[in-house]
């Protein structure tokens, strides 16, 4: 079985839940690694340019890159773990905050992801966030609140949404037009899929259950 990857950016993260009946590669992204001392959890990993955390950490395994590059260290945490065989990825702490702009960029780690054979879960705030690729997203029956999907580049073609209270069927999002967003679940057993392109799905939930989510569609 392949490790989960956790990986914990710079932002409150709240409630961290790593599942303990599995292998996992625990990731700290520069100042990610405070929320885990905090917490009394040891990272695997320790990476970044570290301007954040103002100091460059010891213990673990630490990965340094200059201030001066094109990757956010999250994105630098998803390449490496991709390279060292992970396919499943949990990323706390990486929305919210005073960066609007670096939660963006996160979004796009989840598309990098679903276009290089892994999934990616952002996790916090009462949501979770998941990109897919020419693929399907399942939930299981007796959830509530709100889902949205959108296109997040060009095209998504032969979309179909089942089980919630607004269904598509072979339906056509566009990145310039939000038709997915505010569906809801019904308590029926739901799925999303998309023949071509991708989607990024968000919806409300909690860690515990965006992991639940997480193993039903590995």
């Amino acid at each position: 079985m392949k490790p989960i990857c956790y990986i914990v950016g710079a932002c409150e993260p709240g409630e961290l839940v790593i599942d303990g009946s599995r292998p996992s590669l625990i990731v700290a992204a520069d100042a990610g690694l405070r929320h885990l001392e905090r917490r009394g959890i040891k990272p695997d990993i320790i990476l970044g340019d570290f301007d954040s955390l103002d100091e460059v950490p010891t213990g673990a395994e630490v990965l340094r890159w200059p201030v001066e590059k094109d990757d956010t260290d999250s994105m630098l945490a998803v390449k490496e773990c991709l390279a060292r065989g992970c396919r499943t990825f949990a990323l706390y702490g990486c929305v919210g905050g005073r960066r609007p702009d670096h939660t963006y960029a996160n979004y796009q780690a989840l598309s990098y992801l679903a276009e290089h054979g892994g999934r990616g879960y952002l996790i916090g705030g009462g949501w979770a966030v998941t990109a897919i690729r020419n693929s399907t997203l399942h939930y299981r029956a007796g959830r509530a609140g709100s889902i949205s999907a959108f296109c997040p580049d060009g095209r998504a073609v032969g979309v179909d949404l089942r089980g919630l209270y607004y269904p598509l069927e072979n339906a056509v999002l566009t990145s310039g037009f939000p038709l997915g967003v505010s569906n809801h679940f019904t308590g029926k057993a739901a799925e999303l899929s998309v023949r071509e392109g991708t989607l990024l799905v968000m919806w409300e939930d909690t860690p515990a259950g965006a992991l639940e989510v997480l193993r039903e569609n590995e």
